[in-house]
C-alpha cells in the first residue's frame, strides 16, 4: 500500500486529528506525523485509527510555531521517508505551511479538498472550487509526495476495522540554518467551544442593519442553548470576533441545526454551513439564495422576527 503521512500540530486533542486519519487510512499505510507536544489520548486514537507508526518532531525552533522551521523540518521527513502523500487538516497554519512544502519539494499541492483516492498511477483530489459553488477533481501525477489539505467536516470520523499497535518513531531534524522571517507579535487566543464543534448555531448576516443588533444572536443563540456565529461582512467590520466567522475563509461547521438570520445565502457563506442538517433561514428577500438550502424560511425582517423566536423559546 501506499504511505501516507498526516501532519498535526498543536492539538488539544487528539480527537482533532480522527477525521484526517479517517481519510489517511483510506489511501494507504499511515504514519501520523506530530510536531510539537503529543495531544492527549494520542496513543488511542492512532490505534483506533489504524495507524501503523506515529512520528514525533521536536526542536527548539519548532516550539515557537514558525513557519519557516515547520517547512525546512517537513521537507527533511519527506525527504527521508518519501511518502506517496502528505495530508494536513485544511486551517489558518497548513494554508501558509501546505503550499510551501510543495514548493520545497517541487511536487503538486491542492487545497480545500473533500475527498482523497489513490491508485497506481495518480491521486485523485476532489476539491471545493470558485468559493465552494462547485466541485473539482484534480488528478495529480508526477513527483511525490503530493501535499493535499483537506476541508474540516470533509470526512466523519470511524475508527478501523481493527486496532493497530503502532511504533513510535522520533525524526531529529537540523533547523540550525533556519531563521524566522516572520515574527508573531500577538498569538490569537480562543477559549470555550470551538464553533465547528457545534449543535446548534445561530448566525448574522448584513439585515441585521447595525453592530448593534447583534447581541439579538447571541440571545437567540443562548436561547436556544447553541453558538452564536456572523457571515463575513460582519467579522470584517468588527461587529464580531474572527472565531465567529461561518464560510470558506472561516469555519467549515456541520451542526444539526443552523439558524441564518439576515444572510443571503453567498457561496463563500453556504461553504461553510451547507452541511447543516437542518437550515432555517430569515430574509426579507424572498429570492434570497438562503432559501435554496432552508428546510424552513421566514419571509420577513429579522429585526422583527428574531425578539419573536427568542420569547417563543423561552415560554416553551
Amino acid at each position: 500500500m501506499s504511505s501516507v503521512v498526516a501532519v498535526t500540530w498543536d492539538l488539544g486533542s487528539a480527537a482533532e486529528a480522527e477525521e484526517l486519519l479517517t481519510l489517511a487510512r483510506r489511501c494507504g499505510d499511515v504514519r501520523w506525523l506530530n510536531i510539537g507536544a503529543p495531544p492527549e489520548r494520542a496513543a488511542e486514537s492512532a490505534a483506533k485509527h489504524g495507524v501503523t507508526s506515529t512520528v514525533q518532531v521536536n526542536d527548539s525552533k519548532l516550539e515557537q510555531g514558525g513557519a519557516d522551521a515547520i517547512v525546512e523540518a517537513l521537507a527533511q521527513y519527506c525527504r527521508s521517508a518519501s511518502p506517496r502523500l502528505v495530508l494536513f487538516n485544511h486551517d489558518f497554519e497548513s494554508r501558509l505551511i501546505a503550499p510551501r512544502l510543495a514548493g520545497r519539494l517541487g511536487t503538486p499541492v491542492v487545497m480545500n479538498a473533500l475527498a482523497v483516492a489513490i491508485d497506481r498511477d495518480e491521486t485523485t483530489v476532489t476539491a471545493s472550487a470558485f468559493g465552494g459553488d462547485t466541485h473539482a477533481e484534480y488528478r495529480l501525477s508526477g513527483p511525490t509526495p503530493h501535499v493535499v489539505a483537506v476541508m474540516p467536516n470533509a470526512v466523519a470520523p470511524e475508527p478501523a476495522a481493527s486496532s493497530t499497535n503502532p511504533a513510535i518513531e522520533q525524526f531529529a531534524v537540523d533547523l540550525s540554518d533556519v531563521t524566522e522571517r516572520v515574527r508573531m507579535v500577538t498569538p490569537a487566543r480562543t477559549e470555550g467551544a470551538r464553533l465547528e464543534d457545534a449543535q446548534v448555531i445561530v448566525a448574522g448576516g448584513r439585515g441585521l442593519g447595525s453592530a448593534s443588533n447583534f447581541h439579538l444572536i447571541e440571545e437567540l443563540a443562548e436561547a436556544v442553548a447553541g453558538m452564536p456565529a456572523a457571515s463575513r461582512p460582519l467579522v470584517d467590520d468588527g461587529w464580531t470576533e474572527a472565531s465567529r466567522q461561518v464560510g470558506l475563509t472561516g469555519r467549515i461547521t456541520r451542526p444539526a441545526l443552523y439558524i441564518a438570520l439576515g444572510i443571503s445565502g453567498a457561496s463563500q457563506h453556504m461553504a461553510g454551513c451547507s452541511a447543516a442538517k437542518t437550515i432555517v433561514a430569515v430574509n426579507r428577500d424572498p429570492d434570497a439564495a438562503i432559501f435554496r438550502y432552508a428546510k424552513y424560511g421566514i419571509v420577513g425582517d429579522c429585526l422583527e422576527i428574531i425578539p419573536e423566536l427568542i420569547a417563543a423559546v423561552r415560554e416553551a
